[in-house]
């Protein structure tokens, strides 16, 4: 039913595109570059197992590719490889004097063991295996001068008599192409001649395949041969010509009769059974080679390339089908129509039709510029243009409005001949009268709107290219607009690029902070739940209001079509990697031009998408396939049956795959047995990296999810990851050995540090006696001393007192001397010896000399009386020194004065003077000051 539905959807749009797809239409397909297998450039085989691994011959080694990741083995002699083929969980390579298999080792490694070691003979070597063929269990390896035959686990060699240029198997019949002596089938480890192929002497053939009733015979520069019952004769199809300027290399049946040419020169070429071209893809549209070294088809019916320069696996479904333009002329695509079974293409560089013929484009004289819409209305095309609105004649443009920016055209609910248009220059009526349009600018607001819905028969809401969204209310003629307001402040959370759709008759708007709609009870704006739970708060719609479905793009470029907003089924999810960046920015759109065809206009062209097929667009999910573990960086056996056992504090990694996968993602979730709930978490890659696990038992669970949500069967993995090094039962016994010597080493150390302690104690009392004794003693002794000193302080102030007596005495006698000689003054009679007696007399009384003695002691008695007093009182004279002295040692006016030399009534005077300068009041006794002066 598939298979027949896809050939029905080919026809469909040869018909619909009225020609053939060559040179423009394209199949998707996805180029992998030497960068991403990270190997040699050739590769000389493909070859895909039935676990949907891909294998490559690389002139490097050999690649396998799961549909995530590639992984490179090289042979032990790292010599190239020519040719690749997988039987069951075994993959046979031929490369140069060697050929044999590889098999997944418990490791998930590829491991290879060599075949040719059972035949050493000379004239084996320097061999090159180029092909690799099996019949049930028996392989074929060919090489230019040889064919090895393994079978029962021997090798048997056939040696033709010229050079062998291919092998192929039709029917389970091995048929051999020689360059001298034509074709031979084998049978029996015989070769036997294909009757009248000699004509093909000299010529390089490339395969043999059935085809109806026949055999087709390709060759490389001398096209395609049909033989039937001995009767050679060339075939012409349209193809031929092509093969033979392009050098054939490879060729391809397909389970739907399609044939494949590879060239050398100029990619592929796909026709169908008649040779008939559906498909070219060349390096002008896409392949990143022109020189095809291999082919083969996948279990999902991709066709994988192996090129000079790369691989390139290529959609044979068709579910996407790319227009590309290669002349660089289209530019950015805004919309598309079928118009009259002609295909019209808007972009902004102007109006282009595809051609009946070979579907190439033609631009439209006189229609440069932006093209914003296009659409037929009342039989007729429309052509929203940046210089105005023209109608489409006969590929040619007629002006029916001048005002420029034709973004967007609505007929008017219930009329049948009125529209109004959204233009640079604010809103446009359109009146169908008498086959003529009639245009008028209906004035009120010239602002640019790019987006126009109505609401009902004469209410409209538009919203302006950046800012801005406005209710409008017409007249009943439409002659002009009667209101226009701003919705800006009634709920709009954001008035910057608004869009507005009418959808299931709810005036919708998508803003920068989500989806909102109008609630006409309270003439305001609010948000709609139902569309951002639905699509998203940054999904957009990019289908055209008129379409069958709903079609949206959210934040990441996945483009939805969407048939229902009551359930979350869509029917065809996009991922990015299908239009790789060709979205045209902040204008992305979809057109529908027939039914259930779809073209998503994107730069330099567009895709083509049949939501009809949408069923088998789905992507089985299979469950994922656990290729490697790692535990400390070291694989280990894979084991489905037994936990796999992490050391404490290691790390454990798990490669996955799903070779099936395609726009899909991988999920894995981590529990213990104390956890029930599975929480998802994304992986960025393949491979799961674990580490810092704290010991237990876990449960890893792995799944692959679509775009669509939808998610595959759970692989799920054991671990327990081991207690660290001491929490096993040897260590714990350790442990309480340990502990208990260290118990009674700890005890007895205690009772040591107890004795000690109280050792020391005792000692540190004895100590403390002995210091508290030393210093009763130390002061007994210093009492001792101030007594003594008290003791020699009274002596001295008695010495010093006897002393001031005495010099009180004698002062005394000399005065009294000094007043007798006075009184005898004129006994004298040498008056010279007079004078000289009495000079002696006063100096004896103010001896310095005796002075400074007394000062000393003074000073020894009363600790630096003077200095004090000077520091305190610094205008203090000697005279004032020796009077305060003097008073110090309790002596009395009347014993002063003759010290003095001055009489009592003098001394009185002084000591009146000294009071001053001593800053004491009248009442204040100078006496008990200077006695308690310190």
């Amino acid at each position: 039913m598939g298979v027949s539905f896809k050939k029905g959807f080919i026809i469909f749009c040869f018909f619909l595109l009225s020609g053939k797809f060559y040179a423009q239409y394209t199949p998707f397909f996805q180029n992998y570059s030497l960068t991403e297998f990270n190997a040699g450039n050739q590769n000389w085989g493909v070859s895909f197992a039935e676990s949907g691994k891909l294998y490559v011959a690389n002139d490097k080694g050999l690649l396998e590719f799961d549909g995530v990741k590639w992984d490179f083995y090289q042979l032990p002699n790292k010599t190239i490889i020519r040719s690749v083929l997988v039987k069951d969980n075994f993959i046979y390579t031929g490369s140069y004097e060697e050929f044999g298999y590889w098999k997944k080792t418990k490791k998930g490694i590829l491991a290879y063991t060599s075949l040719s070691d059972f035949n050493k003979s000379n004239d084996s070597l320097d061999e090159e295996f180029w092909e690799i063929l099996n019949i049930d269990d028996v392989l074929y390896f060919r090489s230019f001068s040889n064919l090895y035959i393994y079978k029962e686990g021997r090798i048997i060699k056939v040696k033709p008599e010229s050079t062998i240029i291919s092998c192929s198997k039709v029917e389970n019949v091995i048929y051999i192409s020689t360059l001298e002596h034509g074709i031979f089938t084998l049978q029996n480890e015989t070769l036997n001649p294909l009757k009248n192929t000699y004509g093909l002497q000299d010529t390089k053939v490339i395969s043999v395949s059935k085809l109806n009733d026949k055999l087709l015979i390709t060759t490389a520069l001398h096209g395609c041969f049909l033989y039937n019952k001995g009767n050679l004769e060339v075939w012409e199809p349209q193809i031929n010509g092509l093969i033979k300027e392009h050098q054939l290399n490879k060729f391809l049946e397909l389970k739907n009769e399609n044939m494949v040419f590879g060239t050398i020169k100029n990619g592929l070429y796909i026709t169908n059974s008649s040779g008939e071209i559906l498909f070219h893809i060349g390096k002008e549209n896409g392949l990143q080679n022109s020189t095809v070294l291999s082919l083969c088809t996948s279990v999902k019916n991709k066709l994988w390339v192996g090129l000079d320069n790369g691989v390139t696996a290529i959609d044979l479904d068709y579910n996407y089908l790319l227009f590309n333009d290669n002349s660089g002329e289209l530019g950015a695509v805004y919309d598309i129509i079928k118009y009259k079974n002609r295909t019209y293409v808007g972009s902004n560089t102007g109006l282009f039709y595809l051609n009946e013929k070979d579907n190439k484009l033609n631009f439209i004289e006189d229609s440069q510029g932006q093209v914003w819409d296009l659409i037929e209305i009342n039989n007729q095309l429309f052509c929203g243009h940046n210089n105005g609105t023209f109608l489409v004649e006969d590929n040619k443009l007629k002006k029916i409005s001048s005002f420029t920016g034709g973004w967007v055209i609505k007929k008017v609910p219930e009329h049948k001949n009125v529209f109004v248009q959204g233009t640079y220059a604010g809103l446009v009526r359109y009146k169908y009268i008498n086959g003529n349009w009639d245009v008028k600018h209906m004035g009120e607001t010239t602002i640019p709107i790019k987006y126009l819905v109505f609401e009902d028969d004469f209410t409209a809401w538009v919203a302006h290219a950046y800012k801005g969204v406005f209710r409008v209310k017409f007249d009943k003629e439409y002659e002009k607009i009667i209101e226009i307001v701003d919705y800006k402040d009634k709920g709009l959370l954001s008035d910057f690029n608004v869009r507005v759709f009418n959808i299931k008759n709810d005036i919708c708007f998508k803003t920068n902070e989500g989806w909102q709609k109008y609630e006409a009870l309270i003439d305001s704006i609010v948000p709609n739940d139902l569309l951002n739970q639905k699509f998203g708060v940054d999904t957009n719609i990019i289908s055209q209001p008129n379409t069958d479905l709903l079609v949206t793009k959210n934040k990441n470029d996945k483009i939805s079509f969407v048939s229902s907003l009551a359930n979350s089924e869509t029917n065809i999810n996009l991922p990015s990697k299908l239009f790789q960046k060709r979205l045209v920015v902040d204008a992305e759109s979809v057109s529908q031009i027939q039914d259930s065809l779809y073209t998503l206009n994107l730069y330099g062209g567009f895709m083509l998408i049949n939501n009809a097929n949408h069923k088998i667009l789905r992507d089985s999910l299979q469950k994922p396939i656990i290729e490697r573990v790692e535990i400390a960086k070291n694989l280990v056996d894979i084991n489905d049956l037994d936990p796999y056992e992490l050391p404490f504090n290691k790390s454990i990694s798990i490669s996955i795959s799903s070779p099936s996968l395609s726009n899909q993602f991988f999920e894995y979730s981590l529990s213990n047995l104390s956890s029930d709930v599975l929480n998802w978490n994304r992986l960025e890659n393949e491979k799961l990296e674990l580490s810092r696990l704290s010991n237990d038992d876990y449960t890893i669970n792995f799944r692959s999810v679509n775009i669509s949500g939808e998610t595959s069967p759970i692989k799920t993995l054991q671990l327990r990851v081991l207690p660290p090094w001491y929490k096993n039962s040897f260590f714990y016994f350790i442990i309480t050995i340990f502990a208990g010597l260290i118990i009674y080493w700890m005890h007895k150390r205690k009772i040591t540090k107890e004795h000690k302690l109280l050792h020391q104690k005792l000692k540190k009392e004895q100590e403390i006696l002995l210091k508290e004794k030393a210093i009763e003693n130390d002061k007994k002794i210093v009492q001792l001393k101030n007594e003594s000193l008290k003791t020699e302080v009274k002596l001295k102030s008695k010495q010093l007192a006897n002393t001031a007596m005495a010099l009180v005495k004698k002062n005394e006698s000399m005065l009294e001397i000094k007043n007798e000689l006075t009184k005898s003054e004129e006994s004298f009679q040498n008056s010279l010896a007079y004078k000289k007696l009495l000079k002696k007399i006063d100096s004896s009384i103010g001896h310095e000399d005796e002075w400074q003695i007394f000062e000393y002691n003074f000073n020894q008695v009363h600790e630096e009386f003077f200095n004090q007093l000077k520091n305190k009182f610094p205008k203090l004279t000697h005279k004032d020194l020796k009077i305060c002295a003097y008073i110090k040692m309790n002596l009395l006016t009347k014993e002063i004065a003759p010290l003095m030399n001055v009489s009592i009534r003098g001394l009185e005077t002084h000591r009146y003077r000294l009071k001053r300068k001593l800053n004491l009041d009248n009442d204040d006794s100078l006496v008990d000051y200077l006695r308690n002066f310190k």
